[in-house]
């Protein structure tokens, strides 16, 4: 049984204090909730802080990107040494955002994976197709070769830590969902694809998350699909109550005040 894993990507939103009150509003919302995986990933600059914040409890601490080196003459990039020691445990890799305004390719992100998993992170990657591209009916074959040159010669055990978010990229910050039949077929893809790179038994475990405007008003229906383990969220989780929302999909009315 794949434990579903909700994510709270905050892109370049929220100084170090707005960081800290949100994630201590979020232990008071969630509680030791059990059955689902959350983690949080706000900038660099808030990561030592939210740690701190985060001790003692069953939230994770995530990084939005990292390079594969380890260190060097490389400015501007962090470092996955550098992560570590700040208490991440988890990584964000090929975020649509990412790859759109800074040119990350393929090759890229398959380099970052592959030092990701030696050094013992979760990483989360990132696949989605762009609006004119579903159009002309090149979805599927769009994220097939996302995913197959992404995973390109990795094939370790740890391979099994692997997470694949889904995000079309027209449904990214837009308000525009998928319905929960179009994000299923996706998913159903891509773990097809995982079952052919990687064997039966790993591609029936590997987590794939849905992301793109999720809502605690569409997570349950999302939530109800086969091969959806959870959700990439960008500005719902934001604010602690509406992500609380979307990680209590099961029981929103045990959440405090509401």
């Amino acid at each position: 049984m794949r434990t579903p894993i909700f994510g709270g990507n905050w892109k370049m939103h929220k100084t170090v204090k707005e960081a800290i009150h949100t994630v201590e509003d979020l232990k008071e919302e969630i509680g030791n909730i059990e059955e689902v995986e959350v983690v949080v990933f706000p900038p660099f600059t808030a990561l030592n802080a939210v740690k701190a914040v985060l001790k003692e409890t069953q939230i994770g601490l995530g990084a939005q990107n990292m390079y594969w080196e380890e260190k060097g003459a490389y400015t501007g990039e962090i470092s996955p040494l550098m992560l570590l020691e700040a208490g991440c445990r988890y990584v964000i890799l090929g975020h649509s955002e990412r790859r759109g305004y800074f040119g990350e390719t393929n090759l890229r992100i398959n380099k970052k994976l592959k030092a990701a998993l030696e050094l013992g992170f979760v990483p989360l990657v990132c696949v989605g197709e762009k609006l004119e591209e579903r159009r002309k009916g090149k979805a599927k074959g769009v994220v097939a070769t996302q995913l197959r040159e992404c995973l390109e010669k990795v094939n370790s055990p740890e391979v099994q830590r692997l997470v694949i978010a889904y995000e079309p990229v027209w449904a990214i910050g837009t308000g525009e969902t998928a319905t929960p039949q179009q994000a299923q077929e996706m998913h159903r893809l891509i773990r097809d694809i995982l079952l052919e790179l990687l064997g039966e038994e790993l591609a029936a475990s590997i987590r794939i998350q849905y992301g793109g405007s999720v809502k605690p008003e569409n997570i349950k229906d999302l939530m109800r699909q086969p091969d959806i383990d959870g959700a990439l969220v960008g500005g719902a989780s934001l604010q602690a109550r509406s992500f609380a929302r979307i990680i209590r999909y099961k029981n929103k009315n045990s959440l405090r005040n509401i």
